[in-house]
């Protein structure tokens, strides 16, 4: 790092940062119930950013020995750069965030083989014929910072993620069924997701038509993830607002979806996937309000967008070893509300619960559109799920459908590890079945 820094400043660039990533992921995988395949990738690179004469240059590499030509190729690229609207920024104080565990670290391969298999032969005991596949990884990454204002950073970080699932064939109907889950530390209860994947087995046993129109929609927590936060949190984008194409890029302190709903950025939670002391620029993390009770409050910015838009940096950058740094989010924490799960389905005549989605991004998702399969989805009648639900789509605004909202679950979960959110009940989603 020191290195590469000192020859930076030696090829003369006004201002030169050097990003440097280490990772070793070591991914096992099942199919047709059986151990299929497992890997180990080991990968690392360093990149040089400077700033010249206003202007953003980049160069990478994977070659340990080839990083001492990147300030030259930097300097052919830097005069062809976009215009630098920040400075970077020097040392400042970061929180201590829990994300390395040497458990995960230290997992040996024999232990991950025997955790995916004891998932799929503990489903199969009560569905002999359903096919499973299943995936188990461990990961550990090291990522560091350096720049010429001084800052000097680095951070150890492991992961640790599970996931199985399968499929049932009946005639010419194919039922998906998965669960999984990840963290930066290890876990070892792994009940929970046999039962969720024979729960969701057991709702799907019958098939039930489906209602259509504007009825009452549940979206579980996967339903969140998949249906709402991702049209709804483009807009908050840095990138989108400086644009002009954010549909709430002016209209931060104003009231956008019901009050109900509250939506943070949190890099700050131990143990979470995504979770960091500092964004991919040095700039501290903290927990940080996008929607609070309704009201747009923060967008999320790295330093070129922020100094593009008059405001400062909301350590949201994000990037790959090749890539300028963007914003984005790390991990969402969406609050829960006051309703009992169980009661979010009282007073349904009829309805649906979305589970998962697939083909979601259809239509202006920018704007808030939502259009898309429902991969997975139960028929709610009289206050009960009485079957899957197939050949469904469900289409609408993100934005009208969370301002029509008639519950909030008073229990958030996890959604394979980087997303926090309960389950929410609405109306304003049109429902529309095949045939």
């Amino acid at each position: 790092m020191a290195d590469l820094l000192q020859k930076a400043r030696e090829a003369g660039f006004q201002q030169a940062e050097v990003y440097r990533i280490s990772s070793q992921s070591q991914p096992i995988r099942f199919e047709a119930n059986r151990l299929k395949e497992a890997t180990r990738r080991d990968t690392s690179g360093a990149a040089l950013r400077v700033i010249n004469d206003g202007r953003l240059g980049l160069s990478a590499t994977t070659d340990p020995s080839a990083e001492d030509g990147l300030p030259d190729r930097v300097r052919e690229l830097t005069p062809f750069g976009a215009k630098a609207s920040f400075e970077l920024p020097g040392p400042s104080e970061s929180p201590e965030v829990e994300i390395f565990d040497p458990a995960v670290e230290s997992l040996e391969f024999d232990a991950m083989v025997q955790t995916g298999q004891a998932l799929i032969d503990a489903v199969r005991k009560d569905w002999p014929d359903l096919n499973c596949s299943a995936s188990v990884s461990r990961g550990v990454h090291r990522q560091s910072l350096a720049n010429s204002a001084g800052l000097n950073v680095d951070y150890r970080q492991t992961s640790y993620s599970v996931g199985f699932g399968g499929e049932l064939v009946r005639g010419d109907d194919m039922l998906s069924v998965w669960e999984g889950f990840g963290a930066s530390r290890m876990f070892t209860d792994t009940d929970w997701m046999v039962q969720s994947l024979l729960q969701q087995l057991e709702w799907a046993r019958e098939t039930a038509e489906t209602p259509t129109g504007q009825v009452p929609v549940i979206f579980t927590p996967r339903g969140v993830s998949a249906a709402l936060l991702r049209p709804l949190l483009g807009g908050f984008n840095g990138k989108a607002v400086m644009t002009g194409s954010s549909p709430v890029g002016d209209r931060l302190g104003e009231k956008v979806i019901d009050e109900l709903i509250s939506v943070y950025d949190d890099p700050t939670i131990d143990g979470a996937i995504g979770s960091r002391p500092f964004d991919d620029e040095g700039i501290p993390s903290r927990r940080m309000a996008l929607i609070d009770q309704g009201v747009a409050s923060n967008f999320l910015y790295d330093l070129q967008t922020a100094g593009r838009m008059n405001a400062a940096s909301t350590g949201a950058a994000g990037r790959g070893l090749a890539s300028l740094p963007g914003p984005g989010t790390s991990v969402l924490d969406v609050s829960p509300g006051d309703t009992p799960y169980a009661d979010l389905f009282l007073g349904i005549k009829e309805g649906i619960v979305v589970e998962r989605l697939l083909g979601a991004g259809q239509g202006n998702e920018m704007g808030g559109d939502l259009k898309a399969n429902v991969s997975l989805g139960y028929k709610i009648e009289d206050g009960m799920i009485v079957g899957r639900i197939k050949d469904t789509m469900i289409s609408g605004n993100v934005y009208d459908a969370l301002s029509k909202l008639e519950a909030v679950s008073d229990e958030a979960e996890w959604v394979y590890g980087s997303l926090r959110a309960p389950a929410i009940r609405c109306l304003g989603v049109e429902v529309a079945a095949a045939g």
